[in-house]
């Protein structure tokens, strides 16, 4: 017969608990997906849609949707509708995004971000008298604000990323209109950081220090897929 101490015992059951919170937790966050990695709002556009799918056969959520800014903070300048409402199991819904703000600049992309919680439903009787974990699940993708006529479509703004070496960085020059993402990065073998660039602007990636050879990466077109590998020259 094996004989725990109070201790282990405490920290086994604990385990066993998390194992099952978390089981639970990943199954329902399987429930509700959104339509879209990313969002392009073409500039002039009045609104546009999203879809919200609950593909789970018994569980109803709770969804609460808004627009944050560059800086995190909920903007005022979006509107979504419905902000609040319950997905029902097996269900689809839509999502309507408005801007309502001042003029953007009309030369370069501007960026917010989708944040849309799931708050899982529970039964009232199956809860009376017991003392239950809710967890929420929080989704933010970003929304691309994109005036027309940028002089070049978001494919060819590749040709205009350039890479140099600063000391214990490299860093990334973007001469284009758009928000590029990098992903799959590597300076020779060494594989650096997934980073975005602002538009007409540049970023500093962190990289062992004097690193060689050539640049491969990869970037997110406007469907949330990996573009082909490009190859280009440090300089």
């Amino acid at each position: 017969m094996l004989v725990l101490s109070r201790n282990t015992y405490k920290t086994l059951m604990c385990l066993i608990l998390l194992f099952f919170v978390f089981t639970s937790f990943s199954t329902s966050a399987g429930g509700i997906a959104l339509g879209a990695t990313r969002i392009i709002y073409p500039l002039n556009a009045k609104q546009v849609s999203l879809a919200v799918t609950n593909s789970d056969e018994e569980s109803r959520f709770l969804i609460q949707s808004w627009v944050d800014d560059e800086n995190e903070k909920k903007s005022p300048n979006f509107i979504v509708t419905p902000p609040l409402f319950v997905s029902k199991p097996k269900s689809e819904n839509t999502l309507r995004i408005m801007y309502v703000g001042p003029e953007l600049p009309k030369d370069r992309e501007s960026i917010f971000w989708l944040s849309s919680k799931a708050i899982p439903a529970v039964e009232r009787n199956s809860i009376e008298g017991k003392n239950v974990l809710q967890l929420a699940i929080l989704s933010r993708i970003k929304i691309f604000v994109r005036p027309e006529n940028l002089g070049l479509t978001s494919e060819e703004a590749l040709s205009k990323l350039d890479f140099y070496r600063r000391g214990n960085a490299i860093e990334v020059k973007n001469a284009s209109p758009y928000y590029i993402t990098l992903v799959n990065l590597r300076v020779g073998v060494n594989m650096l950081p997934n980073t975005m660039i602002a538009p007409m602007s540049s970023a500093l990636v962190n990289s062992p220090k004097g690193i060689e050879g050539v640049v491969t990466y990869q970037t997110v077109n406007d469907y949330g897929a990996n573009t082909s590998i490009t190859t280009v020259q440090l300089k």
